[in-house]
């Protein structure tokens, strides 16, 4: 957990699936696009303008790839001092691949789900929409909100669940019989990977925020935090304070962010977060973030997991991990007896 980054994961039960659309790319070299003469049923094809493959007859545009890569397109742009020119388009070609080989996966699969006339209910999405939200401990209206900033619009994370939905179920009729994890493979797990299982110390903290804002005065923000601080002191509720002054994501949640372990915060708000006692408040902590006020509310030192509580967790973890495999052989296999056709270049 990092402070104040709210963490925006995508909880479909078929999540699974990021993964598995994506493999098979991950170890083609950049120069290595285009179609390959060792792949079963791909025929070269010259360029055409606005496609970037053809899939058993339907096309995949370029603008798809595009879209699909355009975060981590952002991302390299920011580190153009970093490396040179060169490195930034093999990188940019590996990105463009691996969004290609996933739209062809996609593509595969969700021609089965339309033979197998498999429809996901708007009810069905809602249902799970709140489910993230609550994963997330927000409300439904905030979880939206949050998507919009990060440029997902309510439709657009409808459509994602829609087909993440649909691709589960589907392949749940595949792998249905098939894959069957018992608790004797479950116990081997655990015993074969103790290390696994220690939790190390951990502490629960809130914490209030006052953000340092560039181009206004750091003195401004280190008042108003001292001025929280005060209140504090003469009794007010920290909670609440947090709430209605707090600049952190967590703010609605009372500033709480739950358990955490050594290293998953930043130096200076660690070293008095695992400092304080159950109950204490801090002085005010700066970190690059701003000005903090702490608050440790729990505290669990290292433990170690035993199989009784691990069992239920290492079995469903060992059962994805199955299902995740099974997903893949079988996309290979959809890829393997597909007619791809590729242009030269996407």
């Amino acid at each position: 957990m990092r402070i104040c980054i709210l963490g925006l994961r995508m909880l479909a039960c078929a999540a699974m699936f990021l993964t598995v659309l994506s493999a098979g790319c991950r170890s083609e070299k950049p120069e290595e696009s285009g179609a390959k003469e060792s792949e079963p049923n791909a025929i070269a094809a010259s360029v055409t303008d606005g496609v970037a493959v053809t899939v058993n007859g339907v096309e995949i545009a370029r603008s798809k790839v595009e879209q699909l890569i355009k975060p981590q397109l952002a991302s390299l742009a920011g580190k153009t001092r970093q490396f040179p020119a060169h490195v930034i388009e093999q990188y940019t070609e590996q990105f463009r691949q691996q969004a290609l080989e996933r739209l062809i996966r996609e593509e595969l699969l969700d021609a089965k789900i339309r033979q197998a006339n498999i429809t996901i209910t708007d009810a069905e999405v809602m249902s799970q929409m709140e489910e993230i939200a609550s994963v997330q401990g927000v409300s439904l209206e905030d979880f939206i909100k949050t998507m919009g900033q990060h440029g997902r619009s309510l439709e657009q994370i409808k459509e994602d669940l829609r087909e993440r939905l649909a691709r589960n179920q589907f392949m749940e009729t595949q792998w249905a019989g098939k894959i069957n994890i018992t608790e004797d493979d479950a116990r081997k797990y655990h015993e074969s990977k103790p290390e696994q299982f220690k939790i190390p110390e951990q502490v629960r903290v809130s914490h209030i925020l006052i953000k340092l804002e560039q181009g206004v005065d750091p003195n401004q923000a280190r008042t108003r935090i001292e001025g929280l601080l005060k209140q504090i002191k003469d009794g007010a509720d920290f909670a609440e304070l947090a709430k209605a002054n707090s600049d952190c994501p967590s703010a609605p949640k009372g500033g709480d962010l739950d358990f955490f372990p050594r290293g998953k915060t930043t130096p200076a708000f660690e070293k008095v977060a695992f400092e304080l006692q159950v109950g204490q408040i801090s002085d005010v902590v700066e970190t690059e973030y701003g000005f903090h006020i702490i608050k440790a509310t729990d505290h669990e030192d290292p433990s170690d997991v035993t199989f009784k509580q691990a069992k239920e967790k290492i079995i469903e973890q060992l059962t994805e991990e199955k299902q995740s495999e099974f997903a893949d052989e079988y996309l290979n296999k959809l890829k393997a007896e597909a007619k791809i056709v590729y242009p030269r270049s996407i």
